[in-house]
């Protein structure tokens, strides 16, 4: 068993004990429910930078990478940066995040900010909407292309943005459909850790150009994202970057003075 089954079997465990303790009915009162969402794809499109950055604790290839910055001070340091939009892990067990992580970025910034979560429900999707959510992630590796479909469908009618993350052409092929905003390309190999540009430069001649193409992992210098915009990428989604520093704000302003 990979690391991505064993999060995806636990993470049933944990949404099933969620849906026990609040009820959608519950969720679709929340105050944010109702909220006009920010587009990212839209942001995207429109930046000169295309950064997307991430608040993220650990990870199960890093273990820590930062634990000592609350969520609102990495918000409004990103924020001040001028990134496109911030991805907030919400998983806690191999991630340390949570919604709460969500709610808290929500409260101190308006940019669009994205779930970052294994999606497997659509309970997730109206927690999304509810915790102040613009954007969700879904990952073509765990999913089923019905389900793919399902899931961003409910996605647009909640006028969520989404970002579908492949790692291969063969997750690429089964999830293209009219209802995702984005493509996001990982360039992490999910069995080995190993992170190459080359997977981001050759899936960008497949996908068409109704979708934003979004480069994830192993994008930590400028040269990086210089040598993927020919291949007609609009965001750069930067992880431990950024996080692994004191000031993640300071960081991210650095590396978008340097790349304009």
């Amino acid at each position: 068993m990979n690391i991505l089954d064993k999060i995806v079997k636990d993470k049933r465990v944990e949404v099933d004990l969620r849906k026990g303790l609040i009820p959608i009915s519950q969720l679709e009162t929340s105050v944010l429910f109702d909220r006009h969402s920010n587009s990212l794809a839209h942001t995207l499109r429109t930046s000169s930078t295309g950064i997307i950055a991430e608040h993220k604790r650990r990870s199960p290839s890093k273990s820590v990478i930062n634990h000592d910055l609350n969520v609102q001070d990495v918000a409004k340091g990103y924020d001040q940066a001028g990134v496109c939009g911030m991805s907030v892990l919400t998983d806690g067990k191999y991630f340390g995040g949570s919604l709460d992580d969500l709610l808290l970025a929500r409260a101190s910034v308006k940019m669009p900010l994205l779930r970052k979560e294994f999606i497997i429900d659509e309970y997730q999707i109206l927690e999304a909407k509810a915790y102040g959510a613009d954007v969700i992630l879904l990952i073509a590796a765990i999913l089923t292309t019905s389900e793919i479909k399902t899931f961003s469908e409910l996605a647009k009618s909640l006028r969520l943005d989404v970002l579908l993350e492949v790692h291969n052409e063969e997750e690429l092929q089964k999830s293209i459909m009219p209802s995702l905003d984005m493509l996001g390309i990982n360039n992490r190999n999910l069995k080995t850790f190993e992170v190459s540009l080359e997977t981001s430069k050759k899936l960008s001649k497949i996908i068409p150009d109704d979708f934003v193409k979004v480069s994830e992992s192993g994008i930590s210098n400028i040269e990086a994202i210089k040598e993927l915009r020919p291949f007609g990428y609009q965001g750069f989604l930067i992880g431990e970057n950024f996080m692994k520093t004191e000031d993640p704000g300071a960081s991210a302003t650095t590396f978008i003075n340097a790349l304009n």
